[in-house]
């Protein structure tokens, strides 16, 4: 099983201390320790975005972040995104729009949009690819998801 550590983190507004293997990553973590399977796992190497959560207000690569090196932080996964309502109006312009498809990418994609609408208040379809370029989606042709965001983004601007 090779050398574990304790650690000790706030998933999703709940603290959880766990002994894991070093070398095992975030999104293996939350997937297989703790059933949070809504961050998907694609590649394995950064690329394609399916693992994209947020760890301390800032959202990475869940497959490229160690479990240890999340010591002490605050995790947000999709779960906990939906269950605090932050992402409600993405989720339904998502739907709306027929963002989804077949839901791979969703998890991951709907995390950067959520990172985008909550930073920026100008709405530039060019700034939404842009952002969302790290995430893959092979079903949509990004067209439904930058429509979704630049709603949103709009939508909030007026608030």
């Amino acid at each position: 099983m090779g050398q574990t550590e304790n650690i000790t983190l706030t998933v999703n507004d709940e603290q959880v201390t766990e002994s894991v293997p070093v070398r095992l990553n975030l999104v293996d973590f939350l997937r297989n320790n703790l059933g949070l399977t809504g961050s998907h796992v694609g590649c394995e190497h950064g690329v394609c975005g399916a693992c994209t959560l947020e760890v301390d207000g800032v959202m990475v690569r869940g497959c490229l972040m160690l479990a240890v090196q999340a010591d002490g932080s605050s995790i947000t996964t999709i779960e906990g995104l939906g269950e605090n309502q932050r992402a409600a109006d993405l989720q339904d312009a998502f739907k709306r729009n027929n963002s989804l498809q077949c839901g791979y990418c969703t998890p991951g994609m709907m995390a950067s949009a959520l990172e985008y609408v909550e930073t920026i208040r100008n709405p530039d379809r060019d700034a939404i690819r842009e952002h969302l370029s790290g995430n893959y989606c092979r079903c949509t042709g990004y067209q439904s998801i930058v429509d979704a965001v630049l709603e949103v983004v709009e939508e909030r601007a007026k608030r």
